[in-house]
């Protein structure tokens, strides 16, 4: 199975003006699409004044939900070529806002599919992209006498996620590569006698995490 595409790395926001027409483009990392949507919402609050607000999102682990809204402009000219930068760049779980203010001069079709999809594509250059990749979690558990020493080891080689120490012991969520589970069983077999491992299922981070 292949990696999930990769997200933005931060919220942008980049300006371009095409023959006295101002394009401002903002792009945001979205978890979900009320996140998405909220974005929207706010960007056309920040700006009452604009003539238009054109939208394009793709979310989801592999981009499968992709949306785009042309919000006044000619069919096709705004946010299909949007959301083209966006797939071309291939990330998800982002949202980008186009907010347009008329200068007085016709772009024509093609004008305004290379201001629309370049405004995108110059935000997408200046926020950066962060890889990521399928992990296991699990929990870690020992008793509480063993907690300390359990961490101090696990924090050398594995991406330790949270830590909590209760009246039936301690207890640490970590990440490790898929398939990783019995491999930091070993690593922690020595470690304490009182320490069971017990897998609690696929999720995504940040290349580098779990890589052990």
């Amino acid at each position: 199975m292949s990696d999930p595409l990769p997200v933005p790395a931060r919220a942008v926001r980049t300006e371009l003006v095409v023959e006295r027409s101002r394009f401002l483009t903002t792009l945001e990392p979205v978890a979900s699409v009320a996140a998405a949507e909220e974005v929207v919402v706010r960007v056309r609050r920040e700006f009452p004044d604009a003539r238009h607000h054109c939208t394009a999102w793709v979310l989801g682990e592999d981009g499968q939900e992709q949306r785009s809204s042309d919000d006044g402009e000619p069919a096709g000219t705004a946010g299909a070529p949007m959301l083209a930068a966006l797939r071309g760049a291939a990330v998800t779980d982002v949202v980008t806002v186009v907010t347009r203010w008329f200068g007085g001069t016709l772009l024509g079709t093609g004008g305004l599919v290379r201001a629309y999809g370049g405004s995108v594509s110059a935000a997408l250059a200046e926020a950066g992209t962060v890889a990521r990749r399928r992990v296991d979690l699990v929990r870690v558990s020992a008793g509480l006498a063993d907690g300390g020493r359990v961490e101090a080891e696990l924090r050398r080689a594995f991406a330790v996620e949270d830590v909590d120490w209760a009246g039936d012991g301690w207890h640490a969520v970590v990440a490790v590569a898929s398939g990783g589970a019995d491999a930091l069983t070993a690593h922690l077999a020595a470690a304490s006698p009182t320490v069971t491992v017990a897998g609690l299922g696929p999720a995504v981070r940040p290349a580098g995490v779990g890589d052990r």
